[in-house]
């Protein structure tokens, strides 16, 4: 027996999932050893991080009680293509195949499984552009003067006096005492 588990979400209480179940019900026709449970958000926005019933699917896909997932469209399952992908690499990860009704993408299958690397391979490199990004920002930013990253909790007196203390002698540890910081923090401004 194969623990199939279906999913199937509607964004409003005037729309129902019931195309979604005839469609997924009829592929599970096809596969007499398939046990099948339906998870259901009805009245639920994709756009939402938090879905009760894909929260109890992603939980059983974890806990290794699911062993294929099965939904109408990519659109009803995951709120973005990284929530898409993030998912599929958990299931991948877990043994769990994945089917998509509509689009035709079965990760059982050779086809599927290029489908998946390909959608894998693109969301890569769009993160990889993003990373990009961000460092030449954060390098235009440098350029104009600004600073990045957190701001030093360590005030322009207090170097002065650690420089001070350091330079009559003054153990690490009775600095960092003395002016209220770790030992670490001590340490990483001295050797810097």
């Amino acid at each position: 027996m194969k623990r199939v588990a279906l999913y199937m979400r509607c964004s409003t209480d005037q729309q129902s999932v019931e195309l979604q179940r005839n469609d997924l019900r009829t592929l599970c026709e096809r596969h007499p050893d398939w046990h099948v449970t339906e998870y259901v958000d009805e009245g639920v926005s994709g756009t939402k991080n938090r879905r009760p019933a894909l929260d109890r699917l992603m939980a059983d896909v974890q806990k290794g009680k699911i062993q294929l997932v099965a939904v109408w469209k990519f659109d009803r399952f995951a709120r973005s293509v990284s929530h898409l992908l993030q998912s599929l690499e958990i299931f991948q990860s877990m043994n769990v195949d994945f089917i998509s009704y509509s689009e035709a993408i079965d990760t059982r299958t050779p086809i599927g499984r290029m489908c998946f690397t390909v959608v894998g391979a693109v969301a890569e490199l769009e993160r990889s552009l993003i990373v990009d990004r961000v460092r030449s920002g954060q390098q235009a930013a440098k350029r104009r003067g600004k600073h990045i990253g957190r701001q030093s909790l360590v005030t322009d007196q207090q170097k002065a006096t650690i420089a001070s203390l350091r330079s009559s002698g003054v153990s690490l540890r009775a600095i960092a005492a003395q002016v209220g910081l770790s030992h670490q923090t001590i340490n990483r401004l001295v050797t810097a």
